[in-house]
């Protein structure tokens, strides 16, 4: 009785993997790409004033943006949340489309 049941696990087990491998993966899983951004929904920060003197909450905006230092540059997605980051700190930041 005992041969009996490990037969059965072991053609249980034989079969298992063999199942798993008739699943089928998505092409876009298999390969893991990453579908490409679009270049309409970005905007150009370039940060064009020094956070000293400036309240905590702007130098944390400016950090947020990823912008620390003058004159450099982030290509950021345009959302509301963005928007309204740069418009805290408009007066620091130069943007273009």
């Amino acid at each position: 009785m005992a041969a009996k049941k490990t037969a059965e696990a072991a053609d249980s087990m034989a079969t298992l993997p063999a199942a798993k491998a008739a699943k089928t993966v998505p092409a876009a899983k298999a390969a893991n790409t990453v579908p490409a951004a679009k270049a309409a929904n970005t905007v150009k920060v370039t940060q064009i004033g020094s956070p000293i003197r400036r309240t905590p909450d702007q130098r944390a905006t400016l950090i947020g943006l990823g912008l620390n230092k003058m004159n450099r540059t982030r290509e950021l997605e345009d959302t509301p949340s963005v928007r309204g980051m740069i418009s805290k700190v408009q007066h620091l930041v130069r943007v273009e489309a």
